[in-house]
Order: structure tokens, then sequence, then C-alpha cells
């Protein structure tokens, strides 16, 4: 491989790693210092009298006959707050291992695919025939004396 080709490797696996590790940390740097703010918003009375009025109206819905069949939802707080407060490390855990394992993989398809090619040893063949030429005379005569 020549120096170029070596160089734009290493550019471009230097750049698969460094997207790698910004999308593994910036999500979840986002969620933490967004975290608390929308707790604070999903905490509020506006917030849970609006949760409030979405599950009467699916009550309502419920017992009517039609193609979609609605179902209550069982909690009584809204569905982000309780992620936020309740499943909020499970989910950043889940982000990294996802993250890391999958971005991890691709940088080294990346880093393979531009690798140099491997040549390693061919087939090997018999002794007798290694170095000769084909002969299909030869060929035929050999496959008559197996045949009889």
């Amino acid at each position: 491989m020549t120096r170029s080709g070596a160089r734009v490797r290493a550019t471009v696996t230097a750049l698969a790693v460094a997207v790698w590790l910004a999308a593994m940390a910036v999500p979840p740097a986002v969620l933490l210092r967004s975290r608390d703010s929308w707790l604070g918003e999903f905490a509020r009375p506006e917030a849970r009298s609006d949760w409030d009025a979405f599950r009467t109206d699916m009550k309502r819905q419920s017992g009517r006959d039609g193609p979609v069949q609605r179902k209550v939802p069982r909690s009584v707080e809204p569905p982000a707050l309780v992620w936020l407060r309740d499943y909020f490390a499970l989910a950043v855990t889940a982000w990294l291992l996802f993250t890391g394992v999958l971005g991890g993989f691709f940088c080294l398809l990346v880093a393979g695919a531009l690798g140099p090619a491997r040549s390693g040893p061919g087939p090997s063949l018999p002794e007798e025939q290694a170095g000769r030429h084909h002969d299909p005379d030869q060929q035929r005569e050999r496959d008559d004396q197996n045949t009889q």
C-alpha cells in the first residue's frame, strides 16, 4: 500500500472512530443536561391535567365499536415523566451498550475494508500436479483408465 493510501485509510478510520465516540457521548450528555428541566415541565399541574384529560378521553373511546380499540393507559403519571424519573439510567446504559457494540463493529468494518489486501497461500495441489501444465489428452487417458 502506498503512503497516500495508508494516510487515507488512517484518516477515514480516525474519522469513523471520532463519529462513533461522538454518537456515544453527545446524546447522553444532552439528556443529562436537559433532564431536570424536562422533569420540572412534566411535573407541572398543567401537564398532569393534560394527561388526566387524555386518559379520560381514552376511557370514553374504549367502549366504542370500530376498527380501533383504545386501551386506557394504567399510569396516573405522564409516560415521559416516568421514563425520565425511573428508567433514565437504563435508557442511557442501553444507548451506550448498543451504540458501543454496533459503532465499534462498524469502525472495525471500515478499517478492515480499507486495509491492504492480504494474500495467503493459495490452494495446494498434489505434488504430481504442481508445476505441470494441463494436457487434455493425458486427462482423457487417465479418465478412461479409472473407468475400467
